[in-house]
C-alpha cells in the first residue's frame, strides 16, 4: 500500500509541474536515478515491513506443546483440556463455539497457558484452520472433522487466526483473532478490528 501510494503522489507531482511549467524540460540522468533509487527505498521498505509482521506472526508460543496430530477421545477430553471450541469455517469466516452453546465469529477467547482443543469443521468448501503463533495449520474437508490443540500464550493478547486454502474471492479476509484475556478487557481489544468487516 505505501509502495502504490508513493507512487502515485510521485506521478501525481510529474504530471503537475508538466501541465504547468511554462517550457518543456529534460529529465536529466540525476532525476532519473533519484526516480530509480525512490522505487528501490519503497520495495525494500514494504519487504521490511512484510517480514516483520510475517516474523512476528511465526513466533513460537514459547511452549514444548503446541499441536496433537491425533484425535482425541471422548473419555479423556475434560481431564486433557481446559477449553474445548468447535470452530465453523466457511466461506469467508470463522464461528467459535463453547462448550456453553456460546457464539462468537470474530473470537476464540482462551486464558493464559490453557489447553485449547479446536473441533474444526465446514460446511461449504475445503477451507485451512492456520494459527501462526502456535505454528499448527490443518485443511479441513466438507464432512469431516479436525482437532488441534495448543497452549494458549502467556502474553495477553490479539493473536491472528486464518484460513490458508484458497476458498473463493473472499479468502484473503478470512481472518479472526485467538484473544488470550488478561489486564485488558476484552471489549477494549478492537477484536473485530480488519476482520470480514465485522
Amino acid at each position: 500500500m505505501t509502495i502504490t501510494i508513493g507512487i502515485t503522489v510521485l506521478g501525481l507531482v510529474g504530471l503537475a509541474l508538466a501541465l504547468f511549467m511554462e517550457k518543456r524540460w529534460r529529465l536529466t540522468y540525476n532525476i532519473e536515478y533519484l526516480f530509480i533509487a525512490g522505487l528501490l527505498v519503497m520495495a525494500f521498505y514494504g519487504d521490511w515491513v512484510s517480514t516483520k509482521i510475517y516474523t512476528a506472526y511465526q513466533e513460537d508460543l514459547r511452549a514444548s506443546e503446541t499441536l496433537s496430530g491425533t484425535l482425541v477421545s471422548d473419555d479423556d477430553r475434560d481431564e486433557k483440556f481446559d477449553r474445548i471450541l468447535t470452530v465453523v469455517t466457511f466461506q469467508w469466516g470463522f464461528a467459535f463455539i463453547t462448550e456453553e452453546n456460546e457464539l462468537s465469529r470474530n473470537a476464540a477467547i482462551v486464558m493464559p497457558g490453557e489447553r485449547v482443543l479446536f473441533r474444526v469443521v465446514t460446511n461449504d468448501v475445503i477451507h485451512g484452520f492456520n494459527i501462526p503463533v502456535a505454528g499448527i495449520t490443518a485443511e479441513i474437508d466438507p464432512g469431516d472433522v479436525r482437532e488441534l490443540w495448543i497452549r494458549a500464550p502467556q502474553t495477553p493478547g490479539k493473536y491472528l487466526i486464518q484460513c490458508v486454502n484458497y476458498c473463493g474471492v473472499g479468502h484473503t479476509q478470512m481472518k479472526a483473532w485467538l484473544v488470550v484475556e488478561g489486564d485488558v478487557p476484552t471489549a477494549e481489544m478492537n477484536i473485530g478490528e480488519n476482520n470480514n468487516g465485522a
